[in-house]
């Protein structure tokens, strides 16, 4: 795992997901998060090779691919780790995370991500504003939407680390981007035009310049909307969520065999169902105990 500079003692670890880090001094640092479980040995190893040890860990938000080893570092190195409520509340059991995963049984749950129930340090203020820890002072920016409580961090080098509240370049073809809330997600990156910061982060492998972000938040909103518009229509007629991710599936080609992903695609579509039908763009009705979605106007 390649370890970049990209300001001052702002730096990210290069795996599946850039992992931001801060160097507190020659011998310790913050992590911004600490991405999947698998990735553990190389992100300890890049870290170890630095000689740098996790003193905390300033978690963005409780998904699999940015605190999967946030109890490891806690329990093998004592490094402090901070979390929203709505996040730490996430990782207190097995059941609280099936809010996160939501279609999944109980027991699937536990098999993919047992290792993310833990207890954080510190719990972060609810409010935005600057948050010493570790002896360094970072400023927090709380971007609800991809997740309950997730947050935006700026360094103290003035470098924001966006984690999932933007997509990056790359990723702007996703055909069922994920938020838990839609429109609660373009808030946030709407609160992000605000920022004056040098340089901002992207969990998904993007890094832009102070000039760079507005437009990538066009193109962030651009998606949503494109994708909300694709699936409504495909809804012609009062259609069951199973009909519809059917049509959906199809339409995107998701074609899979793995009943686990079969169930991500379902909680994705939902959540776009969740935008349409919250904007007036689709209504439910219920027929002999069954929810039907529909446009208003058929």
């Amino acid at each position: 795992m390649e370890l970049t500079q990209v300001k001052g003692n702002t730096w990210v670890a290069e795996g599946m997901e850039l992992i931001p880090f801060y160097k507190l001094d020659e011998r310790r640092c913050v992590l911004l998060d600490t991405g999947l479980g698998e990735e553990r040995e190389e992100l300890e190893e890049a870290l170890r090779s630095a000689g740098l040890t996790p003193a905390g860990v300033l978690c963005s938000h409780a998904h699999v691919d940015h605190c999967g080893n946030n109890r490891y570092f806690q329990e093998t190195y004592g490094a402090q780790i901070a979390l929203t409520g709505p996040e730490a509340g996430m990782c207190a059991n097995l059941l609280t995370l099936k809010c996160y995963f939501l279609t999944l049984p109980p027991d699937m749950v536990a098999q993919r991500a047992a290792y993310m129930v833990h207890t954080p340090d510190v719990i972060l203020p609810a409010g935005d504003g600057p948050v010493s820890f570790c002896g360094a002072e970072f400023q927090i920016l709380h971007t609800p939407g991809h997740s309950a409580g997730h947050i935006c961090t700026i360094t103290p080098d003035n470098v924001c680390y966006t984690a999932d509240a933007v997509l990056s370049p790359e990723l702007l073809n996703s055909k069922l981007p994920y938020d838990l809330s839609h429109r609660m997600a373009m808030e946030s990156r709407e609160k992000l035009r605000g920022l004056d910061c040098d340089g901002y982060i992207m969990a998904h492998r993007g890094v832009c310049g102070r000039g760079e972000l507005a437009e990538l938040i066009d193109e962030n909103q651009a998606l949503i909307r494109r994708r909300a518009g694709e699936i409504l229509s495909l809804i012609v007629r009062p259609m069951t969520l199973s009909q519809i991710c059917q049509a959906v599936c199809a339409y995107y080609q998701l074609f899979t065999h793995k009943p686990r992903r079969a169930l991500q695609f379902e909680r994705n579509i939902r959540f776009f169902l969740d935008y349409l039908t919250d904007r007036g763009e689709l209504e439910l009705r219920c027929k002999n105990g069954t929810a039907y979605y529909c446009p208003p106007e058929l």
